[in-house]
């Protein structure tokens, strides 16, 4: 089973990698300047997509993260850590190391669809 997240096409070195992702939806954040928007891809990714995801985020302030039920994986760029959504314990590691690469820490909140399978 693949795992559910959203990449923001902005975050990425080379933006052509969301081809390889399947794309169940797409959206844009109504920034009101159009340059301050993000092209949000809600995409399904196997164990390989996540590793090369990792290697192509941009090196400072991104982040993504994956999920199959309880099992998400924080992606950072050339990092990635395995958390519990459900134990907030194991969110530590990945919320220092956000923080470290300047994400602000109400962003590395790690939100998740828990009405899906």
């Amino acid at each position: 089973m693949n795992y559910k997240g959203t990449i923001v096409e902005e975050s990425l070195l080379d933006n052509r990698l969301i081809n390889s992702f399947k794309i169940n939806k797409f959206r844009i954040s109504n920034a009101e300047k159009p340059e301050d928007r993000w092209h949000l891809y809600e995409v399904e990714a196997t164990p390989e997509q996540i590793d090369e995801l990792a290697a192509q985020l941009k090196p400072t302030g991104w982040y993504t993260h994956v999920w199959q039920s309880d099992d998400v994986i924080v992606v950072f760029p050339n990092k990635k850590f395995e958390i519990k959504y459900s134990d907030q314990e194991t969110w530590k590691d990945a919320i220092s190391y956000g923080k470290g690469i300047g994400i602000p820490t109400e962003q590395l909140d790690f939100k998740i669809d828990e009405h899906e399978d």
